[in-house]
């Protein structure tokens, strides 16, 4: 990556003028809406059949689950193999898996109760492609920037995945009210070949590596132990576990909260998994354009934290408006966490592991499912408000005790440094 270069203008159009940048922005942006396209789907349709909460949530666990599984693997293939391939294979794998939902949908083939089934199945394969994302795409976003548009750039990426889990949501709902699970899926699948088309033309100059990934052992220790090593990375990840499994995880009760507790139509159902995203939206946008107004670690642990009294206070609202409103501002929270979440680790980490850190973060964000299950099981027990404010409740403790943590080790380290 280019070390030099001037300081950055004001707004986003010198990152999107960055060579390479632009098309690695649009494939991330088609890829993660159908992604949020296909989780409300699926949660819909699974809804409708069984009208169980733990079921929704074991076929949206199954989008992120292969994070956990293969993210640290991700990381290692990534620095070793051609990242375009990756890329590719992701869009044209993910397409297919799509494209195989649709078609069994239209022939009618397997019985309803069968299809939360394939759906679990298809979330499995796609989720294998997207355990791939941030050690593949999002470093390659990094290498094509200089050190002082790295936050601006991961901001505006940032920013796109908040403006299509907006738009994802609220077009599944309507995809689904209208077309059924058979035209959603085919939107998808028609979506994400316009994505391989996009990442068939990225211009990738990635250096050879020194090694041809045959110490895939050795590698993954030698990053965990730089990540546990270092205040920065450590915090990130840890800040990124407690997230996923706490906060994001209350996506998989948006469908029984919405149909159960205020009675909405499938449509609304989107418009209340949207709600947040607009938040975001517009935190994002203003972080894009003006870069972190404070330290990265304000703004992760206090964004989380906002992010969590949100999912707390949502299924209490006494009508659905108020609940969609809730929302928004945890949506601020939600910009601030993921504008630094990538940054902080690609800033700080040496190029030589950078991508084996990237995929440590995958893994981290792949805890997700466990949260989801749990919120379900949880549900399930008690109800889904009661659900929602338990894992919040917990999610604010691990929070505080991990930010405090975090906040001790930069102190130290900056002693260390100046004593030097």
């Amino acid at each position: 990556m280019d070390q030099t270069g001037p300081a950055p203008r004001a707004g986003v159009r010198v990152v999107l003028a960055v060579p390479g940048f632009a098309r690695l922005w649009a494939v991330g942006g088609v890829s993660n809406a159908m992604r949020q396209f296909e989780v409300l789907a699926a949660a819909l349709f699974t809804f409708e059949i069984t009208h169980s909460a733990l079921a929704v949530a074991a076929v949206s666990a199954c989008r992120n689950l292969p994070m956990l599984v293969f993210g640290a693997l991700a990381g290692v293939v990534s620095e070793s193999r051609d990242r375009k391939a990756i890329l590719v294979a992701a869009q044209v794998v993910s397409g297919a898996a799509s494209a195989v939902v649709a078609a069994l949908a239209w022939s009618r083939l397997p019985a309803p109760a069968t299809m939360p089934w394939v759906l679990a199945a298809a979330a499995l394969v796609s989720g294998t492609m997207w355990s791939t994302e941030g050690a593949t795409r999002r470093r390659m976003i990094g290498e094509t920037m200089v050190p002082s548009l790295l936050a601006r750039g991961f901001a505006l990426d940032s920013l796109t995945t908040a403006l299509v889990r907006l738009a994802g949501p609220l077009a599944a709902g309507i995809a689904f009210q209208e077309l059924g699970l058979a035209g959603a899926y085919t939107i998808s699948a028609t979506c994400y070949a316009g994505a391989t088309m996009l990442a068939l033309g990225v211009r990738n100059r990635q250096a050879r590596p020194a090694r041809g990934g045959r110490h895939v052992g050795r590698d993954l220790i030698e990053g965990l132990r730089f990540a546990w090593g270092h205040p920065v990375i450590a915090g990130v990840l840890g800040v990124t576990v407690i997230t996923n499994v706490f906060a994001f995880s209350y996506i998989a009760l948006v469908a029984p909260v919405a149909e159960r507790q205020f009675g909405v139509s499938a449509s609304l159902v989107g418009v209340l998994a949207a709600s947040e995203p607009v938040g975001a939206l517009l935190a994002g946008s203003w972080l894009a354009r003006n870069g972190a107004p404070c330290p990265g670690r304000m703004l992760m642990v206090g964004g989380s934290m906002l992010f969590l009294a949100a999912v707390a206070a949502m299924p209490r609202m006494p009508v659905f408006a108020f609940a969609c409103l809730a929302m928004i501002p945890g949506g601020f929270g939600t910009a601030a966490f993921s504008a630094m979440q990538t940054a902080l680790v690609t800033a700080h980490a040496p190029a030589e592991i950078r991508s084996r850190l990237l995929g440590l973060l995958t893994v981290c964000i792949g805890f997700g499912p466990l949260g989801i299950l749990a919120t379900g099981a949880l549900a399930h027990a008690f109800g889904d408000a009661n659900a929602l404010d338990a894992m919040a409740a917990i999610g604010l403790v691990a929070m505080s005790l991990v930010g405090r943590r975090w906040r001790r080790q930069e102190i130290a380290a900056a002693r260390r440094q100046a004593t030097g």
